[in-house]
């Protein structure tokens, strides 16, 4: 499959999980669309994009398990949490019950929401290692109070590459009447997800991760009761609109002038490739890779993993603790003298080496990684061990 993907072939690709990476036929079919585009702009915004988005929206609702109608395409995760939190109503001294695993721009984003309204963003503490699901949820839980008014958790850890239980803690938030919202950004196409099962009020995902669409694809699901209540986040021509769509909900968030929607409009196009490809089976080879060399590198760096090794906290990727003295150091060491374009993850003053491992990745390149860091371990003093 390696020869699917445009990566440099003189770099050991192990960050699939910052920003994916494209197939050549997906990179293609992202071309044509823009293509077409420049042939006649007019025609192309004004009478074929909502066509085009409306097939791409149930191409990918039918991926992820809604429907059609409840999502719209995002550039990425972060703005779609923005389109939440600028529509929440929140008062003084109301709480969001998040982790302290969370992605750093999202909590950037509720720090912002909370100046400005005066709520409460509260980071409750989940210790490492993970010993079980229910340490999880039985930790969360802690940071509940008559205060909290929304759920906010990755269900999937960047730093960590830990899978939380999201259902569960969906569940009972919802018997608490309280809101919930999912940032799900390395969930479609790495892990199984059924957004109607899991029963979100709102989810947001990537498909420029592991689903391999080009960058800046993305989507929120909003159920159907919030939609009427969620405001744009840039007023344009869907607002107050002239000749209305569908519906309101998709006229305020589809409907934003002049942009390309391309990466957005390839949505068939990524579903078929990773169908005809049987990415699932590719997948799942994938996840073994990860959980077989898990311990190999905690034995290297003399530290212990993070959770369980197993499928239900660890999918394609994983972070494995590591004590550096120079994080940024190690990493530009790992990239400029061995060819390794590998994360090293900051999270609550601990630091993990993160490999993600996709179709074009094999053992090599992780022996390729071994190798590296048993050299820098004798000839520097980045990692302690």
């Amino acid at each position: 499959m390696k020869s699917q993907f445009q990566l440099d072939p003189n770099i050991t690709f192990l960050n699939h999980g910052s920003f994916g990476a494209c197939p050549k036929p997906i990179f293609e079919e992202f071309q044509r669309f823009q293509s077409e585009l420049e042939s006649d702009p007019v025609e192309f915004i004004q009478r074929k994009q909502p066509k085009y988005l409306k097939i791409a929206r149930e191409s990918l609702a039918n991926f992820v398990g809604c429907q059609a109608e409840d999502l719209f395409f995002t550039a990425n995760p972060t703005f779609a949490i923005n389109v939440i939190m600028r529509s929440l109503q929140l008062n003084e001294g109301d709480e969001i019950l998040s982790t302290n695993h969370e992605y750093g721009a999202m909590d950037r984003t509720w720090n912002f929401y909370c100046k400005k309204s005066g709520a409460k963003y509260i980071r409750q503490n989940i210790s490492l290692p993970i010993v079980s699901k229910e340490q999880i949820i039985e930790e969360f839980w802690k940071g509940y109070n008559s205060n909290t008014k929304v759920v906010f958790l990755n269900h999937m850890s960047s730093a960590t590459a830990l899978i939380f239980p999201v259902k569960e803690i969906c569940d009972k938030a919802q018997q608490l009447g309280l809101i919930t919202i999912v940032d799900g950004a390395h969930v479609p196409g790495h892990i199984d997800l059924d957004i109607t099962e899991l029963n979100p009020d709102y989810y947001t995902g990537t498909l420029h991760k592991w689903m391999l669409a080009p960058k800046g694809s993305s989507f929120l699901y909003v159920k159907r009761e919030f939609q009427d209540d969620l405001e744009p986040l840039v007023v344009s021509w869907g607002y107050e609109s002239v000749a209305p769509g569908e519906s309101q909900f998709l006229d305020y968030h589809e409907l934003q002038g002049t942009r390309d929607v391309s990466a957005f409009l390839c949505t068939p196009k990524v579903v078929e490739f990773l169908e005809e490809n049987n990415w699932k089976a590719i997948s799942e080879s994938c996840k073994q890779l990860v959980l077989d060399n898990y311990q190999r590198f905690c034995d290297l760096l003399n530290t212990k993993p993070l959770s369980p090794l197993s499928n239900e906290f660890l999918g394609q990727m994983a972070s494995v603790p590591i004590n550096v003295t120079n994080a940024a150091e190690l990493k530009e060491l790992l990239y400029s003298k061995y060819k390794i374009q590998i994360p090293i993850m900051p999270l609550n003053g601990n630091f993990y080496i993160r490999y993600s491992i996709n179709a074009y990745n094999s053992q090599d390149d992780l022996d390729k990684l071994y190798t590296a860091l048993q050299d820098i371990i004798k000839t520097t003093d980045l990692i302690r061990v």
